[in-house]
């Protein structure tokens, strides 16, 4: 999207026109000098418009120069903080604005020479909407450092229809330094959306992350919920791989191996998924309760245990099956290890990691975890509700591990049931 398109107010029509200022391309003084016109300029919400979304953003649409300055301020005087879009097309209040109140937005074009156009638009956001909410959460958290492989990702419940997710994913903001772009896909449901870069993050990356949605209207019905912000780092590269016909783990780091573990994997009626995982949830000590699970019914204590799946699957301490760790599958779908191999892995691995698990009898679901890596770049890129630039691609030549460093370098969470 350039500069020169106008920001739509995520799914909602303001009546008002917006204000455009304009001029032939020369015009001439008294003596018959030609002048350079200022350029053109539109802005929305259009002047005096009501019942303006609190999620509103001052939209601008520029012909013969850009925008060069942007002042919003509150019925009040005070200015309100707004940061512009990357691709120019506006500029986006740093916090919801406020219902009931009326904002003033001073907008300054300048052209290619030197000629400058100002227009202000006055507009009133609705009353507090009393539609009913979508839910959100954004299972990435600020003063954290996580993994390589560590997707944004947010959870909708109800899933986002599939005509009201271009304008979700319109107020879903990643900023990465050093810059690292990447995409957006949305599960078929509209239950989960995933950020990630075509490559696995460069350690010591920052991450910036916000979720725009409050007071958002999404669809004809219902309006988003809150207003997300987190920022933290990924740290050292390491990944686990799993691998059935061995019964073995290999821990990497910086895509080298520095331990191999013997596991035990789920047996034939409660098998272990194959795919690409990552680490989401780490515990020192919890408890899986299976009750009313098909083949489950136990209620047990775990130390040291990793979650891979919403559906159960986790990396856990197992000293009841050490015996047939290496040799026999005895689980109930997650990855026993030793009690002493389970104590060094959590002090090895992050949440964010790569898991990758192969040979068994079933693959990863789609959704089940975070699942941003259980598919190619082409196909993840189809999951996203905006244009994805053709020359996002992955680095040409592959790492030699799946966790290694390419290119050289939100529903309530369910119970813990384990496996």
């Amino acid at each position: 999207m350039t500069l020169r398109r106008r920001l739509t107010l995520l799914a909602v029509t303001i009546a008002a026109a917006p204000l455009v200022v304009g001029g032939c391309t020369f015009d001439r003084d008294p003596a018959g000098r030609r002048h350079a016109a200022p350029p053109e300029l539109s802005v929305t919400p259009g002047d005096k418009a009501r019942e303006v979304p609190v999620s509103a953003e001052v939209g601008t649409v520029v012909k013969g120069g850009r925008v060069t300055g942007v002042r919003l301020k509150d019925d009040k005087g005070k200015e309100v903080k707004a940061e512009p879009r990357e691709d120019g097309s506006g500029w986006v209040p740093s916090t919801p604005l406020q219902p009931k109140r009326t904002y003033t937005a001073e907008v300054t074009a300048t052209g290619d020479s030197g000629a400058t156009t100002t227009r202000s638009t006055t507009f009133t956001t609705m009353a507090k909407s009393n539609k009913p909410q979508i839910t959100s959460t954004m299972y990435f958290v600020g003063n954290r450092t996580y993994g390589t492989a560590m997707p944004v990702t947010v959870a909708f419940d109800p899933g986002i229809p599939k005509e009201a997710r271009a304008d979700v994913q319109r107020r879903l903001f990643v900023k990465t330094n050093p810059p690292q772009p990447g995409a957006w896909s949305w599960l078929e449901d509209g239950t989960q959306v995933y950020y990630r870069a075509p490559d696995f993050w460069r350690p010591g990356t920052t991450i910036s992350v916000r979720a725009g949605l409050q007071g958002l209207p999404i669809g004809k019905d219902r309006i988003g919920d809150a207003d997300r912000t987190a920022t933290s780092k990924i740290g050292k590269q390491v990944s686990l791989e799993i691998d059935n016909d061995t019964k073995q783990m290999t821990v990497l780091r910086d895509g080298k191996q520095v331990r191999r573990i013997p596991v035990s994997l789920g047996k034939p009626s409660t098998p272990t998924s194959s795919g690409k995982m990552v680490i989401m949830e780490k515990h020192d000590r919890t408890t899986f309760d299976t009750r009313g699970e098909p083949d489950g019914g136990y209620v047990v204590d775990v130390d040291d245990a990793q979650r891979l799946t919403w559906g159960g699957e986790f990396i856990h301490s197992a000293p009841w099956s050490e015996g047939d760790q290496g040799s026999t599958n005895v689980s109930h779908g997650c990855t026993n290890v030793a009690a002493t191999a389970a104590d060094w892995l959590m002090g090895v691995t992050q949440v964010g990691d790569l898991v990758t698990v192969k040979g068994t009898e079933v693959q990863l679901q789609a959704g089940n975890g975070w699942t941003a890596w259980n598919v190619s770049w082409d196909e993840f890129v189809r999951g996203s509700a905006l244009p994805v630039s053709p020359g996002l691609r992955p680095a040409p030549v592959a790492p030699a591990h799946p966790g290694a460093v390419a290119g050289g370098s939100p529903a309530p969470a369910p119970s813990i049931s384990g496996r």
